[in-house]
């Protein structure tokens, strides 16, 4: 088998337009605990959202941090709604 190989760039690119279009991922909520969080200066809170097995890197961005009832802190069980994304540039 020939391999071509293609870009870091044109690798992130390609993941992110499979994950910009499945619409599960558009709209899904997760149920997790937080932890490593980070309130930033900028107003986005940043954090990891983990179970037993597994964790995904989270951003909650500024428009929505205002709107929180409460403060998120580490260890909390949460249900989080919100939409898979790849940050093309960092590919995460």
């Amino acid at each position: 088998m020939e391999y071509n190989p293609i870009t870091v760039t044109d690798l992130n690119k390609y993941i992110k337009n499979k994950i910009d279009g499945d619409e599960m991922l558009n709209n899904v909520l997760v149920k997790g605990e937080i932890s490593n969080f980070k309130n930033h200066y900028t107003g986005h809170m940043y954090f990891t959202l983990k179970d037993e097995n597994s964790l995904i890197k989270c951003v909650m961005f500024k428009s929505y941090t205002t709107h929180l009832s409460f403060m998120p802190k580490d260890g909390m069980k949460v249900m989080v709604l919100g939409s898979v994304a790849v940050f093309e540039r960092d590919g995460i």
